[in-house]
């Protein structure tokens, strides 16, 4: 999931903060290191495309709270490597929102209310993930319904579901008529086929079993 925007209601917006000094304790790093929190990007073209966005939001007025360009990690100098990076004060018409970044970059937007948060997220064109974080069983019912986005996650990061399950997003985050896994996938992959048929009753013989059986 490429979640990339936190929307902090009322005064939730307190936390960045704390939120910046948590991400500043992570670090990427190799496969096989259990301190690290995350690896490289696939590419150096993917490192230069986040890279590139990180700039254009600074550009663009947002605040940069952590950069994690220049990042470098002990024994790998080759590596795709990107830091914890953390913006405020990002607005819709910024690049940083308006596109998906796929590297470890977190925006953060304030709004006032519940209200304002509905009609934030379903203002935007896709509709693939979104997860609500609260204490209010109301709120939450409240957005799962209201919000218009395919999956939703309830004080779960990553809306992602079981196999099971549809992979459901929705608006343009999604093409076509029938999701991935789950019982769409099963119809995406099954082909249908309807015979009608009518048998008159003077067909039949009296002196046999009326019953035919077809094995495929």
């Amino acid at each position: 999931m490429a979640i990339s925007v936190a929307v902090f209601v009322g005064e939730a917006i307190n936390w960045v903060d704390e939120l910046r000094d948590k991400l500043a304790d992570v670090r990427p790093g190799h496969w096989d290191d259990p301190e690290a929190g995350y690896g490289p990007l696939i590419s150096r073209n993917a490192k230069q495309r986040v890279e590139a966005l990180i700039a254009s939001g600074v550009e663009d007025g947002a605040t940069l709270l952590l950069d994690g360009r220049d990042c470098e990690v002990s024994g790998y100098p080759d590596g795709n490597w990107l830091g914890p990076t953390l913006f405020s004060n990002v607005s819709t018409d910024m690049r940083i929102y308006r596109e998906e970044i796929f590297g470890p970059v977190l925006c953060c937007m304030q709004v006032a209310n519940l209200d304002e948060a509905l009609a934030l997220v379903n203002s935007s064109p896709y509709g693939n993930g979104t997860s609500i974080f609260t204490a209010s069983g109301a709120a939450a019912r409240r957005y799962q319904s209201e919000v218009d986005v395919g999956q939703v996650g309830i004080n779960i990061p990553i809306p992602v579901p079981l196999p099971f399950f549809s992979f459901t997003g929705w608006k343009k985050s999604f093409m076509g008529d029938l999701h991935a896994y789950g019982k769409q996938a099963v119809r995406f992959y099954t082909e249908t086929k309807t015979v009608t048929a009518r048998w008159p009753e003077d067909n039949a013989s009296s002196h046999a079993p009326n019953m035919t059986i077809a094995l495929k």
